[in-house]
């Protein structure tokens, strides 16, 4: 029965150039390594890799149940302690995911009553807690400040909830954060700001909410991800206390989920302590992505992306298959991934690569670009409509 369900899915994902493989990777594979989101460089760190290893041994592989049984450790209070003294926050609560983090917000703070104004290319994980949320949502244009104040002006609703990413995870480019805050301020709004992107990159590390100095203000809200620039996994949730009370007692996603390992906790803490005690690290991300950038005639994005557009699905996957059997290993983004429906090789900068691996990643993407069929470094003529990730 599944087959007759499935197969004709699958078929049409293929004809499409969208199907999607897992590739897995070995432990000792000596690449240059352009595609992970490991911005500072610490997922090897001897120190992060010793921390987590240290937390097994004292506390088993497993938080052995949810946060409100006996899945809280010390190590997990401790975390949501310096996360939320390091950017400014008047508190934290960590979850198992970044995903579930933005889940657990949203679904947390929505329900009928509430009004979702969210920026169309968000997170899926933001998209996907608008669908579970049970608010009207309504979905405006890219860093539009100016639809988002007629959205809000407009609302009968007497709760709403603006949804952005400090630093956006296809396109690299920084979102309006000031100008939203002001927005949201005046129309008794609160806004949530995804900064998966932002921490351990913008703002010295300190992510773009502190930068502006929009930390602990009691109309914004920060969620966080422990799995990139902090090497680890697992996210977060800052924000006023009452917030966090909110969540221990309202967010199913916290409520009904095993704790965040403690092994975890320890390495993203340990990685936190290099973050502050090495502030060199986030310099590094932004001179790697402008050399990146620079080599593809490109301006240097806010974030830790550059993304290179391709003509089509099938291009950006030979593009990537050519950078890996050269020992470069790239992204490649195909719809529903990008928000606009263009593909894309994504490289992702890191603050451990040396100006000599960057020249050789350049030189490599360079030539598999070149040598992709038909491939076009700025092409915009993918075959492939943008997809609506809110519908």
């Amino acid at each position: 029965m599944l087959e007759e369900w499935l197969a004709p899915k699958a078929a049409a994902l293929e004809a499409r150039g969208l199907t999607r493989r897992l590739r897995p990777r070995a432990a000792d594979e000596h690449l240059i390594d352009l595609a992970g989101n490991d911005y500072l460089g610490l997922a090897r760190d001897p120190r992060v890799v010793q921390a987590a290893a240290d937390a097994v041994r004292t506390w088993g592989t497993g938080a052995t149940a949810s946060r409100l049984v006996t899945g809280t450790t010390t190590l997990h209070e401790e975390l949501e302690r310096a996360l939320a003294s390091y950017t400014g926050q008047e508190s934290a609560l960590a979850f198992s995911s970044g995903y579930l983090a933005n889940l657990g917000v949203v679904t947390a703070l929505g329900g009928p009553g509430t009004l979702l104004v969210s920026d169309e290319h968000v997170h899926a994980s933001l998209v996907d807690a608008c669908r579970l949320s049970r608010s009207r949502v309504e979905v405006v244009p890219h860093n539009d400040v100016d639809a988002v104040a007629k959205v809000l002006a407009e609302r009968n609703e007497p709760r709403a909830l603006v949804l952005t990413e400090s630093v956006f995870s296809v396109l690299s480019d920084e979102a309006p954060l000031t100008e939203l805050a002001a927005v949201a301020r005046t129309h008794n709004a609160v806004l949530l700001v995804d900064e998966a992107h932002g921490l351990g990159v913008t703002g010295n590390g300190h992510g773009s909410v502190h930068a502006y100095g929009l930390a602990g203000l009691d109309h914004v809200v920060v969620t966080m991800t422990l799995s990139k620039s902090l090497a680890s996994q697992g996210g977060v949730v800052l924000g006023p206390a009452v917030l966090r009370d909110h969540l221990i007692n309202r967010s199913r996603p916290f409520i009904y989920d095993t704790g965040l390992n403690p092994a975890a906790c320890a390495a993203a803490l340990a990685a936190l302590d290099i973050l502050q005690s090495e502030p060199h690290r986030p310099a590094a991300i932004h001179q790697a992505t402008a050399h990146l950038a620079g080599a593809f005639n490109l301006p240097a994005p806010s974030g830790p992306v550059v993304s290179i557009p391709m003509p089509g699905p099938q291009e950006t996957v030979d593009a990537a298959a050519i950078c890996l059997a050269k020992g470069v290993r790239v992204g490649s983004f195909r719809p529903p991934s990008v928000p606009d429906g263009i593909s894309r090789l994504r490289l992702t900068a890191n603050a451990a690569l040396t100006p000599e691996q960057l020249d050789r990643a350049c030189d490599v993407v360079q030539r598999a670009v070149r040598e992709a069929p038909e491939a076009k470094v700025g092409a915009a003529s993918n075959q492939v409509e943008p997809v609506r990730r809110h519908s």
